[in-house]
């Protein structure tokens, strides 16, 4: 296991859109809630290219001098595959750009750091990601293989042990048998080995007529499909950390948030709520509506109100229901 004082680097996505705010927000809370944290915080922006119809980059003047503020580096990159047609390859390109050979974590950037990021114990030789995940692919068809000949298919491509991977504690052909993670965040001691082949994995799996992959959707799951398939190549698992940490005590994806002020805990709304505080950042925040309503004019207290923090719906779409029927429901 690592030291914990381990120096890496942390590396989110910025767009001359939502996530341009997220970012900012992003970095308020990591330097709030980990303020000893000694790595580079990124904000890896795409430049302006074939592959967009308009310039992506962080342009706002305000955001780039808040982020400044906050210690937080731009690292613009290259978008040669991906770009607009599949804006969650941000997150692969992005990792070619990084500085080879220092380990970084990756997060989305609709990530706050709720904790001390210095107390999570990351071995960076064998990474890791989110297991906050759901069975969203693939999605077996009627006629098709099940979950084991999908898997299967792609582990035999890349010339990986698919059995070793598996959890045996998990029934025959269900999904969570088989190595699955939320792109949320990911980890490992080399952004340029781990980006070089997370793209070429996801780019066998979107350009090969891989028959076991017939009539499965990989937009937007490209990334979550080959994900498993690299952390596993490189020696990682689902056991890469101990559970409670990331996705936890220590830093929490809202996604959403509506979904935030509905389902997360208080010490998360206690962080969101200081962090934006401050003038610097809230001047900038305000320009961007979910923030400006829920947390500046404070409506997000009349989210919570709505919802019993000891009997949360299960579905996501209960809550989406119930907070747009009162107006209150924003992306």
């Amino acid at each position: 296991m690592q030291a914990l004082t381990q120096k890496f680097n942390i590396v989110v996505i910025g767009q001359n859109n939502r996530l341009q705010y997220e970012a900012v927000l992003f970095a308020a809370s990591l330097r709030h809630s980990s303020p000893d944290f000694e790595g580079k915080l990124y904000v890896a922006t795409p430049k302006p290219g074939p592959r967009w119809s308009q310039n992506p980059s962080l342009q706002n003047e305000d955001v780039l001098k808040v982020l400044g503020q906050l210690d937080a580096e731009i690292l613009p990159f290259d978008s040669h595959v991906f770009g607009e047609s599949y804006p969650y390859g941000n997150k692969i390109e992005a990792l070619l750009a990084m500085p080879e050979g220092e380990p970084f974590v990756f997060f989305d950037t609709d990530t706050l750091i709720t904790g001390d990021l210095n107390g999570v114990p990351f071995d960076f030789d064998r990474p890791g990601a989110s297991l906050k995940v759901e069975g969203t692919w693939p999605k077996p068809t009627l006629y098709g293989p099940g979950f084991d000949g999908i898997w299967r298919a792609l582990y035999d491509r890349f010339g990986l042990d698919l059995k070793s991977s598996v959890d045996d504690s998990q029934p025959h052909d269900h999904w969570r048998r088989y190595l699955y993670f939320n792109a949320g965040f990911f980890f490992y001691k080399c952004p340029r080995q781990f980006g070089e082949r997370f793209l070429e994995y996801a780019l066998a799996i979107r350009n090969e007529a891989i028959p076991e992959l017939v009539g499965q959707n990989l937009d937007p799951w490209l990334d979550q499909a080959a994900l498993p398939l690299v952390i596993h190549s490189f020696g990682g698992g689902r056991d890469a950390l101990p559970d409670g940490l990331l996705d936890g005590s220590v830093s929490c994806h809202y996604r959403l948030f509506p979904l935030l002020y509905a389902r997360e805990s208080d010490h998360v709304i206690e962080v969101l709520e200081t962090v934006v505080a401050p003038n610097r950042v809230k001047k900038v925040l305000k320009n961007y509506d979910p923030l400006k309503k829920l947390v500046v004019q404070g409506k997000g207290k009349k989210i919570r109100e709505m919802f019993d923090q000891d009997n949360l719906p299960k579905r996501e779409q209960v809550y989406r229901n119930r907070i747009k029927s009162k107006g209150l429901w924003m992306r």
